[in-house]
């Protein structure tokens, strides 16, 4: 399956600014055979704490742009957004995944960034999901979350692919970097991590977008520029044969202990 991973900048609370032009870049990568899109951590108003001016009801403006570039170009498009449901009391940090046909899974950011006060402001989500996305097993992940492999682990038995949407500051990159190929090691599974780029106050983004293979091979790797990264879209194959062709081959996951 070919997977692109956009990275790019964000107008910072700015919703209509950043839609039209990611609507652009998603039919680009369809036109390029990907089957997914997907774009990065909160990709439609940045990495906001201001949920009174961001935060969305379920199925709102930025979970209908995904869902409806899904079904216009025939592929799955994903990203996370701040979404208020029905009946909480504080918004979740949301991956949504849309599929072609109309699908939609989600996933609540399990860790908020307690760094950034994130988990003042967002609650944290508790049940982790795998997608059968035409026939590769893939897990979401948000950020933060890229930090913590115990969460990774369960679900490596029936993952190929860990996507990642992140706003993960460039002061920090080489955690970013490190992290994304230890847990594809680890799992013996791809991992897609999306990055952002650009600044967002005093933070600068590198974006470090990467598609990593299940031996920690880098198969596309963003362009380095420094502190604040170059728009760019990444594609890659993932092969879910390829997977189970490692794991037979280097059967380490059964040897895993709790």
């Amino acid at each position: 399956m070919r997977v692109a991973a956009i990275q790019h900048d964000v107008v910072f609370e700015d919703r209509d600014a950043n839609l039209g032009p990611l609507a652009v870049r998603i039919a680009q990568a369809a036109a390029d055979g990907a089957r997914v899109a997907l774009l990065t951590e909160m990709f439609s108003t940045g990495f906001s704490t201001n949920t009174d001016r961001v935060a969305e009801p379920e199925g709102g403006a930025s979970t209908e742009f995904l869902a409806d570039q899904a079904v216009a170009h025939g592929i799955w498009t994903g990203a996370s957004v701040p979404v208020l449901p029905r009946g909480a009391d504080r918004p979740r940090n949301r991956f949504v995944l849309a599929g072609p046909e109309g699908q939609r899974y989600h996933y609540d950011k399990i860790h908020p960034f307690s760094y950034q006060h994130e988990d003042d402001y967002y609650a944290s989500g508790d049940v982790r999901c795998t997608v059968d996305v035409e026939g590769l097993r893939v897990s979401l992940f948000v950020c933060y979350d890229l930090r913590f492999a115990d969460q990774w682990w369960p679900l490596a038995p029936d993952t190929d692919a860990y996507f990642v949407v992140a706003a993960w500051p460039a002061a920090r990159r080489e955690h970013w970097r490190t992290l994304l190929r230890a847990r594809a090691i680890e799992n013996q599974a791809y991992v897609v991590g999306v990055n952002r780029v650009g600044t967002a106050g005093k933070l600068e983004y590198a974006g470090d977008s990467a598609v990593i293979g299940p031996f920690g091979d880098e198969l596309a790797v963003a362009p380095d520029t420094g502190a604040v990264g170059p728009e760019c879209t990444l594609i890659a194959d993932v092969d879910p044969d390829h997977v189970r062709a490692v794991r037979a081959q280097y059967p380490f996951l059964p040897d895993r202990r709790s």
